[in-house]
């Protein structure tokens, strides 16, 4: 993780941005049409409040975090800010590793399930990032370096926006369809499956 966090988040941005009508697409079928728009509005704002000299992660993670909060409508602005707050929180050193990075990511985790008083297979954000979180650790113990690790958790997140598509919803917006919600994939598991692949992507830069 030796590149800025600046670039971290830009990239984060970028993917957002880039897929910002796919993901009000995904929404539009079950949930408000706006998810894609809001999170593209959100990570742009909070783009504003960092720099790229700013070198304290944990400073610029709370940032993003609040940033997200304020910014992002509906309730994936709470989810994801408390996923960067909570992350943040859980830095107790200057010096990041792999066993911090999985404190921050289960920090992270257990934080928007307890926001979101979710658990896996409600079709919600936590279908991709719980099985992320746990094939990232898995790698990171058997001895794997981050880039296996991020490409482990991608591919968990990938099979978990799969799996929403399999389900009903029973969380939000969505879960007034009922059985009508199966077929559609969840845009959050979406979002943040997207947002695991620009961690990679600017990582190997």
């Amino acid at each position: 993780m030796e590149k800025s966090i600046y670039s971290y988040i830009e990239a984060m941005r970028d993917v957002i941005v880039e897929n910002k009508d796919f993901l009000t697409q995904l929404d539009a079928e079950i949930g408000d049409a706006d998810h894609g728009t809001n999170m593209a509005r959100g990570f742009n704002a909070v783009l504003d409040k960092i720099s790229e000299n700013d070198s304290d992660l944990k400073e610029v993670l709370k940032k993003v975090g609040m940033g997200l909060v304020s910014t992002v409508g509906g309730a994936s602005g709470p989810l994801y800010g408390t996923m960067f707050l909570k992350a943040a929180n859980a830095i107790k050193e200057d010096t990041i590793n792999s066993n911090i990075l999985c404190q921050m990511f289960k920090a992270a985790l257990d934080g928007v399930k307890e926001r979101g008083k979710a658990t896996k297979g409600e079709k919600t954000i936590i279908d991709a990032m719980e099985p992320a979180y746990e094939a990232f650790v898995k790698a990171i113990d058997s001895g794997g370096s981050i880039q296996q690790a991020l490409e482990n958790a991608i591919n968990a997140a990938e099979n978990g926006v799969e799996y929403t598509k399999t389900i009903i919803a029973t969380k939000g917006r969505a879960s007034y369809l009922g059985e009508r919600s199966i077929g559609h994939q969840d845009p959050g598991a979406t979002s943040f499956t997207l947002l695991l692949k620009s961690i990679l992507e600017n990582y190997l830069k």
